[in-house]
């Protein structure tokens, strides 16, 4: 979030980047990341911008019937109203006019977590007199993206609590497959989320995902009760479940896999495949980082794909290896592990949080995925939860 205090760090970032500054801007919630770093409350319907240089003091711009939301900014900064289109154009241009600027941009939509700037705004923006628009994608990794201490011990705190709670369901499923009255995926969903609540966590936009037998094959399937699947005697079981704690807590996501019986040899290849590519990422972020040298998002993706790819499966691995959770949202706007769907090229650095979850989904027959997430600090990269699956879990 920008403050006075991340203000110099902030600053630094520009001028080490070479850049004049970064332009804010947003309309009606485009661009989150402009309101995530800027914290406002309050109704706003207009465009802002805000201009942060690299030398000197920030300087906002905003409509003049919506003043209420910036009684939070700082009075030592600049702030500047509009009402017509020249006014605002001409201020824009006296923030930007010969200057190297960094935007919510991603060349060729590259990287769309990052490309929150109508084109028709990069257009003003250049009308403006700007010298050159470059992605502002390493300022939001570093400061927009990162967890602070409190952040990391709520997410580990979340991350312990959920662990057992879906170990928990596999319980409860494996012993109602047995009687005459199994349970169904959408009843397991409703009981992992009284289970949440009772812990005092949320998750308040949608999921879990429990899913048996091919509907795993689905990875964005969703358990309903208008369409009941009993979980039964010999069926693969995929829960993903992911919660926070209020105010400010940060997201832990996790998947799980388990057989109600003994795994199928097929099961039981296709897991150990996937665990062993979600260890290859594990294992090639772990080591780069203790080493002090630079790894991309997309590096760790092709670490855990190439090891589907070789055993044969790389067609049903559809998506990316895993997603930024930021401290605002469970995707968030940071680095992503991802050389398949999107280019990610933005480094892994200190502060930065993501999951990593490799999957096979092969249609009509079987879908297996295991999901840990990592932070890292200085030197360091920190798996959770604790204890992390190593083999199916047979109930």
């Amino acid at each position: 979030m920008l403050t006075p205090e991340s203000l110099p760090v902030l600053q630094q970032a520009l001028a080490d980047a070479n850049l004049d500054g970064w332009l804010l801007f947003d309309f009606q919630g485009t661009n989150p990341i402009t309101m995530g770093m800027l914290g406002l409350q309050g109704f706003i319907s207009r465009r802002i911008f805000v201009w942060v240089p690299r030398a000197g003091v920030p300087h906002a711009l905003g409509h003049a019937i919506e003043p209420g939301p910036w009684h939070s900014w700082p009075t030592q900064w600049k702030k500047s109203t509009y009402s017509s289109w020249r006014t605002l154009e001409s201020t824009v241009s006296s923030f930007v006019d010969g200057k190297r600027i960094a935007m919510e941009y991603s060349v060729g939509d590259s990287v769309p977590y990052l490309d929150r700037v109508p084109a028709g705004v990069l257009d003003m923006v250049r009308a403006a007199g700007a010298h050159s628009i470059t992605s502002s994608g390493e300022l939001v990794t570093r400061f927009y993206a990162q967890w602070s201490p409190e952040h990391i011990a709520s997410h580990v705190r979340a991350a312990e609590i959920i662990a057992p709670i879906a170990q928990a369901a596999f319980m409860i499923a494996g012993d109602r497959a047995r009687t005459r009255k199994p349970i169904a995926e959408h009843e397991l969903m409703e009981w992992i989320k009284e289970r949440f609540a009772r812990a005092g966590l949320e998750a308040p936009d949608h999921g879990p995902n429990v899913s048996a037998g091919a509907n795993a094959a689905n990875p964005h399937y969703e358990p309903s009760s208008d369409h009941p699947r009993p979980i039964l005697d010999g069926d693969v079981v995929l829960i993903d479940l992911w919660a926070r704690e209020p105010n400010g807590g940060v997201y832990a996501d996790q998947t799980w896999m388990a057989t109600v019986g003994a795994p199928s040899a097929r099961a039981q290849e296709i897991w150990t495949i996937v665990r062993n590519a979600r260890d290859a990422a594990i294992g090639l972020v772990q080591a780069e980082v203790a080493a002090g040298k630079a790894i991309r998002g997309g590096d760790a993706d092709d670490a855990a794909r190439n090891v589907i790819t070789e055993a044969g499966l790389g067609e049903y691995f559809t998506h990316r290896t895993g997603h930024s959770i930021d401290p605002r949202a469970l995707h968030g706007s940071g680095p992503h592990l991802d050389n398949l769907e999107t280019r990610e090229v933005r480094l892994l650095v200190p502060g930065v949080g993501f999951s990593i979850e490799p999957g096979v989904y092969i249609p009509g027959e079987i879908g297996v995925r295991s999901e840990v997430n990592v932070y890292l600090e200085p030197g360091k990269a920190v798996v959770t939860p604790r204890v992390i699956q190593r083999d199916l879990i047979v109930v």
